[in-house]
């Protein structure tokens, strides 16, 4: 049986006959519905459609398979169900409190109400790669160009958000005083961005890029404080500025302020492995798109900066 994936590009481009539409309906870019379209009918030995600059139109060979493919796809989906209401879909959201995946988890529990999609918090994308591979996990959230080929080979992601990025500083640091930081006035400083952490790499490096030719030095490696008790205590001793994002959550002894000139951007992505297929992976790809397009996540601000290497991964190509 072909890829049930292949069979929902098919049946999009069938109903709609427009391949700009169906991409639309399925969430995914047009250049990748057609390579999918392509793909089955290599697989089948037979062309599908008669594609013009004008209009889509099914071959006799097309409208053959339209009833055996809404066949296919009807028990596969009831296999599904059976199963996806027996086993939770485990999504890590990072840290409490973080904005970005815990609206996409709310959105994708209201689109599923009769799905269990279960969160667990444990710090950095390189870490959950790890568990997404090995299948202890099924989703997480994260900077996905900051993974090593090795980890990306075996995953899947689709583009979220560029997120805009703060600065956490301890109570009465001269620069708490102002709305907005800009780059230029962390000059000299040495700022927290969990250097020697081996689940966040990935957030080191971008800040290593971002710091770049603006006299701005990661902080060298220090236990990660765990909790707020111990965040709390950490920031008022070393008195460290902390890389963060605008919606990082509330921690005592310290104010949150959002970094212009340029403003920073944190690429996220919704990650899983490669071949998962799952009720609530669906339900969660598309909250995900809806609230991108409803908040428009992904049109980066003309004053916003990213690393270069996050341009094509950030494109929406699934």
């Amino acid at each position: 049986m072909p890829d049930p994936r292949l069979l929902r590009a098919f049946l999009a481009v069938a109903e709609e006959l427009h391949f700009t539409r169906a991409a639309a309906r399925l969430y995914v870019a047009q250049q990748a519905l057609s390579r999918d379209v392509r793909r089955l009918e290599r697989e089948l030995g037979a062309e599908l459609f008669v594609r013009t600059t004008r209009q889509v139109t099914l071959t006799a060979d097309g409208e053959r398979l339209v009833p055996h493919a809404r066949r296919a796809l009807a028990a596969h989906e009831d296999l599904l169900a059976a199963f996806g209401q027996a086993r939770p879909l485990l999504v890590d959201l990072n840290s409490p409190g973080l904005g970005t995946g815990h609206r996409v988890l709310t959105r994708a529990r209201e689109l599923a109400p009769e799905l269990e999609l279960m969160a667990r918090y444990e710090s950095g994308l390189t870490g959950a790669a790890a568990d997404l591979l090995a299948g202890r996990l099924d989703a997480s959230f994260g900077r996905y160009a900051g993974l090593a080929p090795a980890l990306r080979a075996g995953l899947d992601h689709q583009p979220v958000r560029y997120e805009p990025m703060a600065v956490l500083l301890p109570e009465g640091h001269p620069l708490a005083a102002l709305d907005a930081v800009p780059l230029d006035a962390l000059a000299g400083s040495f700022v927290y961005a969990g250097a020697g952490n081996p689940r966040t790499p990935e957030w080191t490096d971008l800040a290593r890029e971002l710091f770049a030719g603006r006299g701005i030095e990661v902080a060298p490696p220090a236990p990660v404080a765990v909790g707020v008790e111990e965040f709390q205590r950490i920031m008022t001793k070393t008195r460290t500025p902390v890389l963060a994002v605008v919606d990082f959550p509330a921690m005592p002894a310290s104010v949150s302020r959002p970094l212009i000139d340029p403003v920073p951007l944190s690429p996220v992505s919704l990650v899983w492995r490669k071949g998962l297929v799952h009720p609530a992976l669906d339900a969660l790809r598309r909250a995900a798109a809806e609230l991108a397009a409803a908040e428009d996540w992904l049109r980066p601000p003309s004053e916003g900066w990213f690393p270069a290497s996050d341009k094509v991964t950030m494109r929406l190509n699934k």
